[in-house]
């Protein structure tokens, strides 16, 4: 497909998805956000497709929300009864939380490369990323408080999974910066680095280990710590058990293992 906010490429069984906005700080667009879901429910489908990179161009990763878009929801959600205006702002709501949804559910692994601003709907759109790695100058807003909102598109259920509740809760109250080495030091980033050139030759090194492994068992994984971070450890383990006893006698499982024996590099198909 085309894109207009988005470039993506692919090669090695690797996706690189780029937002392409630069001269407005890559801020989201009801296109952006309706391209975004759009790619990565293509992608989770393109058997080419093994892990995706996720980056921006310009100065900055991600301004978030277009200002203009945020502006228009009235225009939107015009409606002289008032049952049905909530009902269409709730409606708005779940189609711009639906982008974020999309890359954590996109079964293949998405690595966010991060540099400049992570602002706002973009640390929604990062923290829906299975991992997260940033640039020296990168610095995490969740920018809505001071906008006299609330944050509505994932930040607030998402990252208190990954930090500190406290920490969570002094960054949505505040609006106040995070730069990359708090980032890295509260677990928000696996990983900073002096400069995004350095940052992205480390991360494309990463995506290339995860797509030389099965595929299948990297769709699973995947699949088995979202459940596990919402579920107990019991409710957890009766969950792998019931996966691996569908999966487990793969064909990947065998290549392993004859690859192991010989010594070899194993190879996998999608």
């Amino acid at each position: 497909m085309q894109y207009e906010f988005l470039q993506i490429t692919i090669a090695d069984h690797v996706a690189e998805v780029t937002l392409n906005r630069p001269d407005k700080a890559n801020a989201f667009t009801e296109t952006g956000f309706r391209e975004i879901q759009t790619a990565f429910a293509e992608l989770d489908r393109n058997d080419a497709v093994r892990v995706i990179i996720l980056s921006g161009n310009g100065k900055h990763f991600s301004a978030g929300i277009d200002l203009e878009l945020l502006l228009s929801i009235g225009d939107k959600t015009a409606e002289s009864c008032d049952g049905r205006k909530r009902e269409k702002i709730i409606d708005l709501v779940k189609q711009l939380q639906a982008p974020m949804n999309a890359v954590e559910e996109c079964r293949k692994p998405v690595l966010a490369a991060i540099h400049g601003g992570c602002i706002g709907g973009a640390l929604d759109l990062a923290v829906a990323c299975d991992m997260r790695y940033c640039a020296a100058d990168a610095y995490f807003c969740i920018k809505e408080i001071d906008l006299g909102m609330v944050a509505d598109l994932g930040t607030l259920q998402r990252l208190p999974k990954l930090i500190s509740p406290g920490l969570v809760n002094e960054l949505a109250y505040t609006g106040r910066n995070v730069g990359a080495t708090e980032a890295e030091k509260i677990g928000l980033v696996n990983r900073s680095f002096e400069t995004k050139e350095a940052m992205l030759e480390t991360v494309r090194q990463i995506a290339a280990q995860i797509a030389s492994k099965s595929p299948l068992s990297i769709r699973g994984t995947k699949q088995v710590l979202l459940h596990a971070r919402d579920h107990s450890v019991t409710e957890g383990l009766n969950h792998i058990a019931l996966w691996n006893a569908a999966m487990i006698l793969s064909e990947d499982l065998s290549a392993a293992g004859m690859a192991a024996v010989m010594k070899k590099t194993p190879s996998f198909r999608s």
